[in-house]
């Protein structure tokens, strides 16, 4: 769309420029709600009255006397460009200087020969290394804009950008410096950052309106049903912010739960992965000794215990004679 050359001092380097995006979607025209005839804009003149045909169309401007200046296609082409046909580096400059609210159109730059091939991989490599992007100015379509150039893999790419005055002052639009938040409240937002961020590929994005329009138009053209969908409606009031927070860490990293069903637990995988019976555990030789110390105390205890008793049987009986002999004799 478009052939020139780069320039930075004395050097030059022949390129052509190539589209580097494109809008994709459905097109749709003007037509009659009532029979879907097309509809078409006619470019009349308010003076005469007369359909005008595009080569006759000028350019005007009108001043606050409301005078008119007419300005042709040819005057507009006769203009001097000082970047006519010319990629004119201003500077180089670090990349973090340039604020992506400023870029506009993007552009891929390839060499124009292979005799252009030297310069241009000088360029790109010096650029890499050095991390930095050229500040330029080039021409496209009779205007000139400020552009910015810098290595994209292993290709040079253009993107054009507004002037410092076209970016509007953003004035009071930030909330006041009085608001704070809590660092539970940054932990949990930086958390939930942090989930929404899993396993997210960017090239698995779509354009769901557009899916959503051309399913209409199938059914408009093969007559069945209109499909309805729904949009929930965006949350327009946030309560409890820390609440909000957890709710949304909580559906984030909410996973799909493995059925229980035919699930055996841990300690019965283990038996029949190895095939074995579990033998009872066997007592360490403290145990042991402790067991039979103790059953050999208890029959001591026991056949002292015996001895006792049968002491006190023998001294009873005695007892009882000795009394019986006492009484016969005082009987007598």
């Amino acid at each position: 769309m478009w052939k020139g050359a780069i320039g930075f001092g004395l050097v030059s380097v022949p390129v052509r420029l190539y589209a580097a995006t494109q809008e994709h979607g459905v097109r749709l025209h003007q037509v009659h709600d009532k029979d879907g005839g097309r509809i078409h804009l006619k470019r009349v003149c308010d003076v005469c009255g007369e359909q005008i045909d595009y080569e006759h169309i000028a350019k005007g401007f009108e001043d606050d006397e409301g005078h008119t200046a007419v300005v042709t296609q040819d005057e507009l082409a006769g203009l001097p460009l000082p970047s006519k046909k010319l990629i004119d580096v201003l500077a180089f400059v670090d990349s973090d200087r340039i604020d992506p609210l400023q870029l506009a159109s993007s552009y891929y730059l390839a060499p124009e020969s292979a005799a252009a091939n030297k310069p241009y991989v000088l360029l790109r490599e010096t650029l890499k290394q050095t991390d930095r992007v050229a500040v330029t100015k080039i021409a496209l379509r009779t205007r000139e804009s400020l552009a910015l150039l810098r290595v994209h893999d292993d290709l040079l790419t253009l993107h054009t950008m507004y002037w410092p005055d076209e970016v509007r002052d953003s004035g009071d639009l930030a909330p006041p410096a009085s608001v704070t938040v809590r660092p539970q409240e940054l932990k949990m937002a930086t958390s939930l950052m942090d989930t929404l961020s899993e396993d997210f590929d960017l090239a698995e994005q779509e354009d769901e309106y557009e899916v959503a329009l051309r399913e209409l138009i199938d059914a408009h053209l093969s007559d069945r049903p209109v499909p309805r969908k729904e949009t929930a409606p965006a949350p327009d009031n946030v309560i409890d912010l820390m609440a909000a927070l957890q709710a949304s860490i909580d559906s984030a990293g909410k996973k799909p739960s493995e059925p229980t069903a035919g699930r055996k637990a841990p300690a019965a995988k283990a038996a029949r992965g190895t095939g074995k019976k579990t033998a009872a555990p066997k007592k360490s030789a403290a145990a042991r000794k402790t067991s039979s110390s103790s059953s050999s105390s208890t029959a001591k205890n026991s056949s002292s215990t015996a001895k006792k008793t049968t002491a006190r049987s023998t001294t009873a009986k005695s007892t009882k004679k000795t009394a019986a002999k006492k009484t016969g004799r005082r009987a007598s």
